[in-house]
């Protein structure tokens, strides 16, 4: 594509690129190996003989991926037979037909983007291959864990919401408009905890969300919220009594961030700015943390049974919003391939299609952000809109912690300031941006 530049790569030694896939994709690798060992018990009593036999040797390939990957090996076609093989396959003869004749796409030499994702793909192929411990979520443990260990910063939220609920009827826009601000930003930094990045490590929400926003507005580096309530607040006073105001939001991180997303929508819902919210999860495990249908199940049963009574409020009014048709989950298997979403309208029709039906679509975190973006070396000034590439079902904003080397839209000189005094300013998961694109 002429003027797009190139793909960010594990061939650009320094890069962050190169980090990841040189130190935290093996680490994340070796976790999962680990993660396995430590329930060949649970897999024995569950399954006998076949259980420890699947463990063995989904272990086995694995280990040998892990290999792969730390000798940059060429890639390899998956031979797993889910529908979405064929997909990744043409995708890795894409690849092939980009380089020259005698190379071979290799974990360093090809898009950081492509192989992160593919070695996610490859570790579902290791245990689709090896039932009866086929459906098991090797990153489950880790979601759980930084769930419980979020529980008081998820109280205080839940909390929160529940005061705020209660005299909702009387805000005026001005207020409704300030809390609209504090849980967009809430559900912002809810991005942060985000265990891909800490390699699994405990990377938990422990304070009072709300009270830190003050704190954080200044790390903000691109602020498009008024013009995300301007159409919201435009859309609720033109919309007539039968009409349908829909936000689609396309999730990232399990535990204490979906709590941020189910506070966000519930908000949107009660204060009538919207009539539908529809939430976009994967359909396997993803980056460590990313929500599966499974998580989003498993989170609201939490919240069900949970002994504070404004968790066990939200899960209440959360399950009875899901039997309403009110909120609605949906997984798709083009979330969980390696394409850049400008490519959503050829690979996922479908998808493409239900997302047109939306009036605007949140997308959540960074993996996101690299797929809207392409996941390349673009200027920091070149505008977001550019940026996308053609991509537009519908207005769409993105909700960002950067955590990675791809940022557009800054004002001219901003990134160089950052590049001077920060060097770790796009990976650190400090700053944060609410970015938006309103044309069609």
């Amino acid at each position: 594509m002429a003027g797009v530049p190139a793909s960010l790569a594990g061939s650009f030694k320094g890069s962050f690129a190169y980090f990841t896939i040189k130190d935290r994709l093996p680490q994340i690798l070796t976790r999962v190996i680990d993660t396995l060992h430590r329930h060949k018990n649970e897999f024995f009593e569950e399954h006998g003989e076949k259980g420890i036999e699947a463990e063995k040797n989904t272990i086995s390939i694995l280990s040998k991926l892990r290999n792969e990957l730390q000798t940059d090996k060429p890639l390899v076609p998956l031979d797993d037979k889910l529908p979405d093989v064929p997909l990744w396959n043409q995708y890795l003869e894409y690849q092939q037909n980009l380089l020259d004749g005698n190379e071979q796409p290799s974990w360093f030499q090809s898009p950081w983007l492509y192989v992160e994702c593919y070695m996610y793909r490859r570790i579902h192929e290791a245990l689709v291959h090896n039932p009866p411990i086929d459906d098991y979520d090797v990153f489950k443990e880790a979601k759980v864990q930084s769930f419980f260990e979020s529980q008081q910063a998820i109280i205080a939220l839940c909390t929160y919401l529940q005061e705020l609920l209660k005299n909702i009827e009387d805000l005026d826009e001005k207020q409704l408009q300030e809390e609209f601000f504090k849980l967009l930003q809430v559900s912002l930094w809810g991005n942060k905890c985000d265990l891909s990045i800490s390699a699994g490590e405990d990377n938990s929400q422990k304070a009072s969300p709300v009270k830190s926003l003050d704190n954080l507005k200044t790390s903000i580096l691109v602020d498009d919220m008024e013009s995300i309530w301007s159409l919201l607040i435009n859309s609720k006073k033109r919309r007539t009594s039968k009409e349908v105001t829909r936000v689609d939001i396309v999730l990232d991180n399990a535990g204490y961030e979906l709590i941020t997303d189910l506070v966000l929508a519930d908000f949107l819902l009660s204060s009538k700015l919207v009539s539908e919210i529809h939430f976009h999860g994967k359909c396997i495990p993803w980056y460590v943390s990313d929500t599966t249908k499974q998580d989003f199940n498993w989170t609201i049963k939490q919240l069900l049974s949970a002994n504070n009574r404004w968790m066990s409020r939200c899960g209440i009014n959360w399950e009875g919003s899901i039997k309403k048709g009110v909120l609605v989950y949906h997984d798709h298997m083009f979330w969980t391939l390696p394409h850049e979403f400008c490519s959503m309208a050829q690979v996922a029709t479908d998808l493409y299609t239900e997302l047109q039906k939306s009036h605007l679509i949140i997308f959540k975190g960074d993996l996101n952000y690299r797929k809207l973006t392409g996941d390349r070396k673009w200027e920091f000034t070149v505008p977001f809109h550019q940026a996308l590439n053609k991509f537009h079902p519908a207005p769409l904003c993105s909700l960002r912690t950067l955590k990675s080397d791809v940022q557009v839209g800054l004002k001219p000189g901003q990134g160089e300031q950052f590049v001077n005094s920060e060097p770790d300013w796009m990976i650190c998961g400090k700053y944060g941006v609410v970015q938006f694109d309103a044309s069609l």
